[in-house]
C-alpha cells in the first residue's frame, strides 16, 4: 500500500475508535438505568410499576427488532437535528447509540436478574433503603455480568460502525467500501479486515480479563 493509503487507514481506525467509544459511553449511561428500571419496576419489584414496565419494554424490543442499517436510514432526520449533518463520524454516533442502548440494556437486565433474591431480601430485612439496594447490592453483584455484556455490545458496535461506512459515516467501513470494494483493491480490503479482527480480539480479551479479575475478588 502507498503511504497515502496507510495514512487513510490510520485515520479511519481513529474515526472508528471515536465512533465506538463515544457511542459505547452513551449506551452505558443510558442502558444501565434502563436495565435497572426494567428489573425493579416489574410486578413484585423494588419499585413496582408494571404498566410503565410493559410500555418501556415494548419500546426497547421495538428498537432491538430493527436492523441497524434500517435504523441508520430511519434516523436520518433525527441525526440531522442533533448533529446538523447526516455524514461523518459524529452523525454515525447517533444511530450507533440508539441501536446499542436497548441491546446493552437487555443484556444488563439479564445480569441484574441473576442476582440472588436472598441478598435483596436480606438487605430489606435489615432496613436498607431501596436506592441503597440498587447501589450496594444489585449493581455490585451484577457487575461482572454487566461488563461481560458490555464487551459483547462493543464488539457488535465495531461491526455496526463498519456497516455505517457504507453510507458515508467514515471509519474503516468507509475505507473498505471506497478503496477496497469499489476499486477492487484486495490489499486494502484485507488490511481493513485484519484491523477489525485485531480490534475485536483486543476488546474481547480486555473484557474477559476484567470480568475474571472481578469474579476472583
Amino acid at each position: 500500500m502507498s503511504p497515502q493509503m496507510i495514512d487513510r487507514l490510520w485515520q479511519a481506525f481513529l474515526d472508528t475508535l471515536v465512533m465506538v467509544g463515544v457511542s459505547a459511553g452513551i449506551a452505558v449511561l443510558a442502558g444501565i438505568p434502563l436495565a435497572l428500571f426494567l428489573v425493579t419496576s416489574e410486578s413484585g419489584g423494588i419499585f413496582p410499576a408494571p404498566k410503565a414496565n410493559r410500555v418501556v419494554g415494548t419500546i426497547v424490543n421495538g428498537f432491538r427488532a430493527v436492523p441497524f442499517i434500517v435504523l441508520l436510514v430511519a434516523l436520518i432526520p433525527f441525526t440531522r437535528l442533533v448533529t446538523g449533518t447526516t455524514i461523518g463520524v459524529w452523525a454515525a454516533i447517533v444511530p450507533l447509540s440508539v441501536s446499542a442502548t436497548p441491546f446493552f440494556a437487555r443484556i444488563a437486565e439479564v445480569s441484574l436478574r441473576e442476582v440472588d433474591a436472598g441478598l435483596i431480601e436480606a438487605a430489606q430485612s435489615i432496613g436498607c433503603r431501596r436506592r441503597h439496594i440498587l447501589l450496594h447490592v444489585l449493581l455490585p453483584e451484577a457487575l461482572p455480568g454487566i461488563l461481560g455484556g458490555f464487551t459483547i455490545t462493543v464488539v457488535s458496535m465495531i461491526g455496526a460502525s463498519a456497516m455505517a461506512g457504507a453510507v458515508g459515516a467514515g471509519g474503516l467501513g468507509d475505507v473498505a467500501i471506497r478503496y477496497g470494494y469499489q476499486r477492487f483493491d484486495t490489499t486494502v480490503m484485507a488490511a481493513v479486515i485484519a484491523v477489525l479482527i485485531a480490534l475485536v480480539c483486543l476488546v474481547q480479551f480486555t473484557g474477559d480479563l476484567t470480568v475474571r479479575r472481578l469474579r476472583a475478588r
